[in-house]
């Protein structure tokens, strides 16, 4: 169904562009997490501090670990049951990532999306992808493809065609920090 459109998004992906997608939350703007002059692009298209943190969406709890320190046992009882909300997971230890996309304290923010099309996509893909919203910082986050200004469509390499005529009231992901002894933090509910 979205095959076509997961080819070439992944063709630019690995030439280090940058792509507009439907995520499980919002509309996004992603590249390969390991590219650090992809990763660096998004800041300038966002117009964002870089000492903010990006989110990276990755395909399932075996690429979670492959790119963060051991996971505390909380992290893998909730990827085995996840939560209904979109949750993205801070967790110490990012590896193998541009040092762009890690926190100051070396922390990253992961997600497992369940949604259909952006599920393919990290599979596919294969290595975590950047996850932010498609917007200026400091601008609404961009539920609908029709949201998204033209000065953001402009800036990036491909534009997803899958999902641009859903309607959603979506919102972003909760995010909770979860320190290497399991400890919960709510960042944002």
């Amino acid at each position: 169904m979205y095959g076509v459109d997961i080819v070439r998004a992944c063709e630019v992906l690995r030439r280090g562009g940058i792509i507009l997608y439907p995520t499980d939350t919002v509309w996004g703007i992603g590249c390969d997490a390991a590219d650090s002059t992809a990763v660096r692009r998004i800041y300038e298209i966002k117009r964002r501090v870089d000492s903010k943190a990006l989110i990276l969406l990755v395909a399932d709890g075996d690429m979670m670990r492959a790119h963060a320190a051991p996971l505390p046992d909380v992290v893998s009882q909730m990827i085995a049951n996840p939560d209904e909300r979109p949750t993205t997971m801070v967790i110490d230890g990012g590896r193998d990532l541009a040092p762009e996309v890690l926190a100051a304290d070396g922390s990253v923010g992961m997600r497992i999306p369940r949604e259909e099309f952006v599920s393919a996509l990290c599979r596919e893909f294969g290595r975590p992808l950047v996850s932010t919203s498609a917007n200026v910082s400091g601008e609404p986050a961009a539920a609908n493809f029709s949201d998204i200004s033209s000065s953001i469509i402009k800036a990036v390499d491909y534009v997803c065609t899958s999902r641009r005529d859903e309607v959603s009231e979506s919102s972003p992901s909760r995010v909770i920090k979860i320190d290497c002894n399991g400890q919960i933090t709510v960042l944002r509910p």
